[in-house]
């Protein structure tokens, strides 16, 4: 019996690579190049009207770039599976294409093995990115969880230690209140429990504990 094949839209504004890389994957195992568009506003006419599995998609194309007809294409249908396969490795154009609904993200340098491997994994609904990518990603989020854990004083919320940062430029209850548009209570509430969570027995020590934590310096 023979295996279902996937059905391939490819997408890119160059011809020869275009060609070059149908003519590579249309007699592999397991796959069909079921269409081709040079430009944005093409693939997404070719993907309403084939419901292709899978689209190979460039990011720098005419009328709309990549990432735009990404995001259409998910928006009207879901389960098309979108690989990103581009020259651009830029923090803006990878988070770009994530946030739009790719499941996966290529170089052009990619080994034709590599770029198998991710059609077949983004058909079977699996996230794939190339080995830089995946580095620039973990690096991302790496910087967002040692950011988070890197926060001043933890136990106050947002408020307190932004009420905090004025009492550590020695600024008064009266204008923290006029500045942040809270009332005069409100801040000598925020300042209490301030106190409370630094185990700080006055003002003067959280002052002298926000300014080691580097806090009221840049005034």
């Amino acid at each position: 019996m023979e295996t279902e094949r996937l059905r391939l839209l490819l997408a890119d504004d160059h011809p020869m690579f275009l060609e070059g890389l149908a003519a590579n994957l249309q007699n592999e195992e397991g796959i069909e190049v079921a269409g081709q568009a040079a430009d944005g506003n093409e693939v997404v006419r070719l993907a309403e009207l084939l419901q292709p599995d899978v689209i190979l998609m460039d990011v720098n194309m005419p009328g709309q770039n990549g990432i735009e007809a990404t995001r259409e294409i998910i928006r009207t249908s879901p389960h098309i599976g979108i690989l990103i396969l581009t020259m651009f490795d830029d923090d803006a154009s990878v988070f770009s294409a994530m946030r739009s609904g790719a499941r996966g993200y290529l170089l052009k340098g990619a080994q034709k093995e590599e770029i198998l491997r991710a059609i077949h994994a983004v058909g079977g609904g699996e996230a794939i990115f190339s080995a830089t990518i995946a580095r620039k990603m973990m690096f991302y989020f790496d910087a967002i969880v040692n950011k988070a854990e890197n926060v001043q004083f933890p136990q106050l919320t947002a408020r307190e230690r932004e009420v905090l940062q004025w009492i550590a430029r020695d600024m008064s209850n009266v204008n923290i209140a006029r500045r942040l548009g809270l009332s005069l209570k409100t801040v000598r509430n925020h300042v209490s429990n301030i106190l409370s969570k630094l185990q700080a027995a006055d003002r003067t020590q959280a002052v002298l504990m926000a300014r080691e934590a580097g806090m009221g310096l840049d005034s």
